[in-house]
């Protein structure tokens, strides 16, 4: 009986065994599978415009990248460039190639409208929400404001965090005046005054012929917005509003009495005979360089004594007097109109479609550097060693070398989600390098007057291509200022412009978007 008993049970075991073998196995894969992986990392592709002449530094140095890899175990892969032609091909590039990052900012005329069209871009209902982004609508951007932001009625983009206080204004050669016995222009014709003296009176006083008034950067492609001559023929940059007509500042019917007077005084000699040709900042080298005593500034440290960078600091390695002064040939005349969105970013809908969990990534990471500490990094680096804080009150160390200093240049690119504003979060930035100059500079800044402000963003119709109505608008300008040499044939170029490309449709467009975003706020 006992040995029946055994023969009987032997398969059992064997069986229970086989099974326990195979559980274990099993169970053991799923542990394993469970453990974070170094495939669970995603990997994030960013595409953004990054100032001149900066770059990130490498990976081991990047305190801010090894921060966000580490916070949000992803791998991230930021390509930057100069915004403009750079960035608009490379995006190009990678659109066509089939292979677009996972977001990008938006730097086209017509904000995305085509991208939209042709499903480049993903609706970004089911990413972007107070709940999602809370950073991002408290300190930042209101439902409103994203409400108005809409493309053909859907939630294509969102627009970056934007600094609301203006900047724009024209810097001077203040010790170029002294050194002539002139006084800082208050009215067009003193400014012609300043600009001829600036030309033929030799205000360096090298003995040379080498100097002009006032320089720009035209890219070989377009007139630049910077000329004063926009302004004093009524145009503010970049466009308002009069009884609810849009002022658009390249094709309003003035622009032929602007070409007529910048026309004047490049035939006068006046300016500086490169301007066209210069290239993104090209006109600021040379006006550092002493060659040019009037220029465009439009940010708040463009002259800072405390800006390393400013125009200031460059020219006096040139020489050591040089004292660049904001001023206004316009007296009291606005130099702009008020501040709304700029630039929107996107998200890729191939990335939405395949791997949606980039995107919550991707807007988790956003989030970051619109709140606290995400901004405290991106702008003024590591606690105890770039600044202090003491409640809300942050104070900077200044660096003991140069060298120190410039390191942290990079932190001009990381910094790209958010402008140099700490009062929106609470914070009270103290900058023991801010001199008494740039304090004054401050101050003079903060009084300029603006126009009213849109009130909402510009976008044209559906399917209508608003880049190839500016393309043909500054083809028209340059023929004008180069080939007919005269703005009297401006009419029939504008007649062209509102019916052969649209722009009547367009223009009709945003009046119509502006006029339903101001009952809306009422």
């Amino acid at each position: 009986m006992r040995k029946k008993y055994i023969f009987v049970i032997t398969p059992l075991l064997l069986l229970l065994v086989f099974i326990a073998i195979i559980w274990g196995t099993l169970t053991s894969q799923k542990l394993q599978n469970s453990e974070p992986q170094a495939t669970d990392i995603l990997n994030i592709r960013l595409l953004i415009s990054a100032p001149e002449h900066i770059e990130l530094p490498p990976a081991d140095q990047d305190f801010v990248l090894q921060t966000i890899e580490n916070k949000f175990n992803i791998s991230l892969d930021v390509e930057y460039t100069l915004a403009g032609i750079d960035y608009t091909t490379r995006l190009a590039d990678l659109i066509n190639g089939n292979n677009p990052p996972d977001m990008w900012l938006e730097l086209s005329n017509d904000g995305g409208s085509k991208s939209a069209l042709d499903e480049v871009i993903a609706d970004m209902s089911p990413y972007v929400s107070p709940f999602s982004m809370p950073n991002y609508y408290k300190y930042w951007v209101g439902e409103q404001v994203l409400k108005d932001y809409q493309l053909h009625n859907r939630f294509y983009r969102a627009p970056i965090p934007y600094d609301k206080n203006a900047y724009r204004s024209y810097y001077i050669r203040a010790d170029w005046l002294e050194a002539l016995n002139l006084n800082i222009p208050t009215n067009y014709e003193e400014y012609l005054s300043v600009l001829r003296a600036f030309t033929y009176q030799d205000p360096d006083n090298d003995g040379l012929n080498n100097t002009y008034g006032f320089t720009t950067s035209g890219n070989s492609a377009t007139l630049s917005t910077e000329w004063p001559e926009y302004i004093k023929n009524g145009l503010i940059y970049p466009s308002y509003t009069v009884n609810n007509k849009l002022i658009d500042m390249g094709t309003d019917p003035q622009f032929e009495y602007v070409i007529n007077d910048m026309i004047k005084i490049i035939k006068e000699g006046l300016v500086d005979p490169d301007w066209f040709l210069n290239q993104n900042s090209e006109h600021i080298d040379k006006a550092v360089q002493g060659k040019a005593g009037v220029i465009l500034g439009e940010t708040a440290d463009f002259a800072y004594d405390s800006n390393h960078r400013s125009i200031q600091v460059r020219s006096r390695a040139y020489n050591p007097n040089a004292n660049w002064l904001p001023f206004n040939p316009f007296g009291n005349e606005p130099l702009r109109s008020g501040i709304d969105p700029g630039y929107p970013f996107v998200f890729s809908k191939m990335t939405t479609d395949t791997q949606p969990e980039k995107i919550k990534k991707v807007v988790e990471l956003l989030d970051w550097l619109a709140g606290p500490e995400g901004f405290l990094l991106t702008h003024y680096g590591i606690e105890n060693q770039h600044y202090t804080r003491s409640g809300n009150t942050i104070t900077l160390i200044p660096p003991d070398k140069e060298e120190d200093r410039q390191k942290l240049d990079f932190l001009d690119i990381w910094s790209f989600f958010t402008p140099e504003t700490p009062s929106v979060l609470g914070f009270h930035l103290v900058d023991p390098a801010l001199t008494q100059r740039d304090k004054e500079i401050k101050d003079y800044l903060a009084s300029l007057p603006t126009k009213d402000k849109l009130g909402t963003t510009l976008t044209p119709p559906m399917e209508i291509d608003v880049d190839a109505f500016r393309s043909k608008q500054h083809e028209f300008h340059i023929k004008m200022l180069f080939s007919d040499q005269s703005g009297r044939n401006w009419p029939q170029y504008r007649d062209q412009l509102m019916n052969q490309y649209h722009g009547a449709e367009i223009l009709k467009n945003y009046e119509k978007k502006i006029k339903l975003s101001r009952i809306a706020k009422k």
